[in-house]
C-alpha cells in the first residue's frame, strides 16, 4: 500500500513540476486505476495479483525514468493498464458474490426466525389444548359425581361421547380423529367430518395445530355408506 501512496505522489509532484518530457500515454491512463484500487483494498483482497501489477508499473517506472525509453516504457504501462481493469473486473465480482451471500445468510435467517416462531405458536396451541383436554376431564368427573348421586345404579355416559365439535392436536389426521371412540370409532367415517367442516379445510391430508372442527352427531345411514365408500377410493 505504501509503494502506491508513493507512486501516486510522485505522480503529483511530477504534474506540478511540468516535468519536460510528456509522460507516455499508457501511464497517465493506468495511474488513476491504480489509486481506484489502493482505495478499494485489491492490496488485502488480490495481495498477490496487486503484487505483480505494482511490479509491471515499477518496472515501466524506471525504464521510463532511468532509460528515458518512453516507447519500451509505454508498453510495460500499458500491460500494466491491462492488468489493472482485469483486477478491477474480479474486485467488481467478488464485492458483488459477496452482497449475494449476505443477502442470502439474510433471508436465511429470516426463514429460520419464521419457521421457530411457527414451531413456538404451535406449541402454545399445544399446551393450551391439553390445558383445555384437563379441565374438560375435571368437568367430566364433577358432571359423573353429581348425576350418579341422582341415578343410582345407571350409569352415566361420558361426556366425550356427546362431542360436538374437537380440537386438532399436532399431527393427527382426519381418520385418526374420526377413529377416536369418543368421534365414530371408524377410520372410514373421515369424509363426514371433511364435508362439515369444508369452510376452513382446504387439504384433507393437512390440519393445523389448534383447529375447532365441527363433528356432525346426526347423519343417515346412506351417509355413511357414501362416506366409506368416498375414503376407500382415498
Amino acid at each position: 500500500m505504501w509503494r502506491l501512496a508513493a507512486y501516486i505522489l510522485f505522480l503529483v509532484l511530477l504534474s506540478l513540476t511540468g516535468c519536460s518530457s510528456p509522460a507516455p500515454t499508457w501511464r497517465n491512463r493506468v495511474a488513476p486505476l491504480l489509486e481506484e484500487l489502493g482505495r478499494q483494498d485489491a492490496n488485502k483482497l488480490f495481495p498477490q495479483e496487486f503484487r505483480n501489477l505494482m511490479e509491471t508499473f515499477e518496472h515501466g517506472e524506471a525504464v521510463f525514468h532511468v532509460r528515458e525509453d518512453d516507447v519500451e516504457a509505454d508498453a510495460y504501462y500499458q500491460l500494466s493498464f491491462q492488468k489493472a481493469e482485469l483486477l478491477h473486473l474480479e474486485l467488481r465480482q467478488l464485492k458483488q458474490r459477496l452482497l449475494e451471500e449476505e443477502r442470502q445468510r439474510a433471508v436465511e435467517m429470516a426463514q429460520k426466525a419464521e419457521e421457530e416462531r411457527l414451531m413456538r405458536e404451535a406449541s402454545e396451541a399445544e399446551m393450551r389444548l391439553l390445558e383445555q383436554e384437563r379441565l374438560l376431564a375435571v368437568e367430566s368427573e364433577r358432571q359423573a359425581k353429581i348425576l350418579s348421586t341422582k341415578s343410582v345404579g345407571k350409569e352415566p355416559k361420558p361426556q366425550s361421547q356427546h362431542l360436538v365439535s374437537y380440537t386438532v392436536r399436532r399431527g393427527e389426521t382426519l381418520p385418526q380423529i374420526a377413529g377416536r371412540h369418543e368421534i365414530y370409532n371408524d377410520l372410514s367415517l373421515w369424509p363426514i367430518i371433511y364435508r362439515a367442516n369444508r369452510d376452513q379445510i382446504s387439504d384433507p391430508k393437512r390440519l393445523w395445530p389448534g383447529q375447532v372442527l365441527v363433528i356432525p352427531r346426526h347423519f343417515s345411514r346412506d351417509d355413511a355408506v357414501g362416506a366409506r365408500r368416498y375414503s376407500d377410493k382415498k
